[in-house]
């Protein structure tokens, strides 16, 4: 979606009187007050980070932080059993100070923040405790309705990642995250087979089914006889699932920030796809495909890092990622992006082919809330609010200057290392290093700091300019429903009630139909009545429905 359309909508009329007016739905937030004690100056904070990095506790960048605020934190992370030990210590009252980088959900908050566990920052966002947040959020006010619970209160602080094709000085502004999956094709098989670049599901059925009967593997990389993988992917993945392929359907059901299998038509109405009958009839269609050998039989069950491996053997060919580069190795001359492929011939998706595009790049709050343990929020969120500057978040999210970023350019911008100089300096590939420096908390990297600040990492460079050159051409409807969407605590019980439920019965079912063939009419019209009668689809998509609809009156 277009930033500037994102940004139109989201200026909520709750908030259009006064920026700071708190309760703008009569909620609690109308009463509350700053604490004005100062005298805490040590405080403990527990969360997330890194499974490579080592901790923080001698991270230069927030060292001098709390040094310039003349505090001291207590750093209790962990990159494992996070969400268990938080569980742990709410339901005990045995607080930290705050909690950072656990992602909290909206409903987490509002249900945490009414039962008094974290308390309201409205307050605190003041030109005196957090001026650079206090402007971030005057010049961006769909950052302060994102974050503003139903009860007007703000539970936690923004956090957020603008990376969008504006970024790389695009005239439309889509996230990084619009379409997650790039599909690509040994282009080298297919000219030695003279075969062209399918551009159908039909096509690109016959080109594998010619993979695996010539075992190309074999004949073209000297890999072990029968070693051929036609097609490799994961399922329902980010970026590297099959769900591309189901364009040609007229649909393609990602994993999603908002719900799985939720879009948003070009009519302002939402839908769940995985009722419909083009689901149903691409189930039945890949299931032969399944059933053929021309789909992994591994792909319900590898990890990312297996598929990699299978990839970069020279063994498969056709999968899904950013990077051809990054997932095919040494083999990746060979390849080429797969177009958006249209439906079968002969059917009533012939010539069909719709992307459906992702949410993402939205605000989020679940970073940082401050409990009521805390005696001085006032210290501690003086400290946040120099997170809130962009050379200070550009080195929580990647590493800190003079190590992840090794100069400027002409225009005063950061450069950040590459691949080879991180490789030669640190025997780390750049990706690495900064899993190894990153920070996990409320990092708001504004679109505008890729102009003003640092230059954006090659790597998404990269994946934007293939993202707004060759994919979104190819997607006819640009609609997708906006992750900043606003529930109710009612609404969020209700999500929080079915969601789960209805998710993983709807990818076990769709999983089941790919391997053991699609759905006789007996058992669609059950599986239909079971997401309806059990699994809350419609309370959902009512809930959806409503949401949007406030989304788009505050325009």
């Amino acid at each position: 979606m277009k930033k500037k359309v994102v940004s139109a909508l989201l200026i909520s009329a709750v908030f259009a009187t006064s920026l700071w007016g708190c309760g703008g739905n009569g909620g609690s937030s109308e009463n509350a007050k700053m604490n004005d004690n100062t005298e805490q100056t040590k405080f403990s904070i527990v969360g997330g980070q890194s499974a490579l990095s080592p901790g923080y506790d001698d991270n230069v960048v927030l060292n001098e932080m709390m040094k310039k605020t003349g505090i001291s934190i207590d750093w209790n992370t962990m990159s494992d059993s996070l969400a268990e030990q938080v569980n742990i210590q709410i339901a005990g009252g045995d607080l930290p100070d705050a909690y950072m980088g656990v992602g909290f959900s909206n409903y987490d908050l509002s249900k945490y923040g009414a039962g008094g566990t974290f308390i309201d920052l409205t307050p605190y966002i003041n030109e005196e405790t957090m001026p650079n947040l206090t402007k971030i959020l005057s010049e961006h006010p769909e950052i302060k309705s994102a974050i503003t619970m139903d009860d007007g209160c703000i539970y936690g602080l923004p956090s957020g990642e603008q990376m969008g094709t504006a970024g790389i000085g695009k005239d439309e502004d889509y996230s990084i995250f619009a379409i997650p999956q790039f599909s690509m094709i040994n282009k080298a098989w297919l000219d030695d087979l003279g075969l062209e670049v399918p551009t159908t599901l039909d096509e690109l059925h016959d080109a594998l089914k010619a993979f695996k009967d010539n075992d190309m593997a074999a004949k073209m990389y000297g890999a072990d006889k029968g070693s051929t993988i036609p097609m490799s992917t994961g399922f329902d993945q980010w970026c590297w699932g099959q769900n591309v392929f189901y364009a040609g359907f007229g649909f393609t059901n990602w994993i999603n920030d908002v719900c799985n299998d939720l879009v948003l038509g070009e009519d302002g109405k939402v839908n769940f796809v995985c009722d419909d009958d083009n689901y149903r009839d691409a189930l039945t269609y890949f299931s032969n495909w399944y059933q053929e050998g021309l789909m992994d039989a591994e792909m319900f069950s590898q990890s990312d890092s297996q598929l990699m491996a299978k990839c970069q053997q020279g063994y498969v060919g056709v999968s899904t990622w950013w990077y051809i580069e990054e997932l095919m190795g040494d083999y990746a001359k060979d390849y080429v992006f797969l177009p958006i492929l249209t439906g079968p011939k002969g059917t009533a998706y012939e010539g069909t082919s719709n992307v459906t595009l992702r949410t993402g790049g939205g605000t989020n709050s679940g970073n940082l809330s401050v409990t009521t343990a805390c005696k001085s929020p006032k210290n501690l969120l003086k400290f946040f609010d120099q997170w809130y500057v962009g050379e200070n978040v550009m080195q929580l999210q990647y590493g800190p200057i003079d190590v992840y970023f090794t100069g400027k350019d002409d225009k005063g911008n950061w450069n950040s290392i590459t691949e080879e100089e991180a490789q030669a300096k640190y025997q780390k590939g750049a990706g690495e290093l900064k899993s190894y420096y990153e920070v996990a908390g409320p990092k708001m990297i504004l679109s505008e700091y890729y102009s003003n600040t640092f230059n954006m990492e090659q790597r998404a460079i990269e994946r934007l300019t293939d993202l707004y050159d060759y994919w979104l051409p190819q997607a006819k409807n640009k609609s997708c429903y906006p992750i900043d969407c606003v529930f109710s605590n009612e609404e969020l019980d209700t999500i929080d009630m079915y969601k789960t439920d209805f998710e993983n019965a709807v990818a076990e079912q769709e999983g089941l139909w790919l391997k053991e063939g699609g759905p006789t009419d007996e058992e669609w019209e059950a599986y239909k009545s079971m997401l309806n009668d059990s699994c809350g689809m419609q309370q959902l998509l009512d809930i959806y429905q409503a949401a949007y609809d406030r989304y788009v009156s505050a325009q």
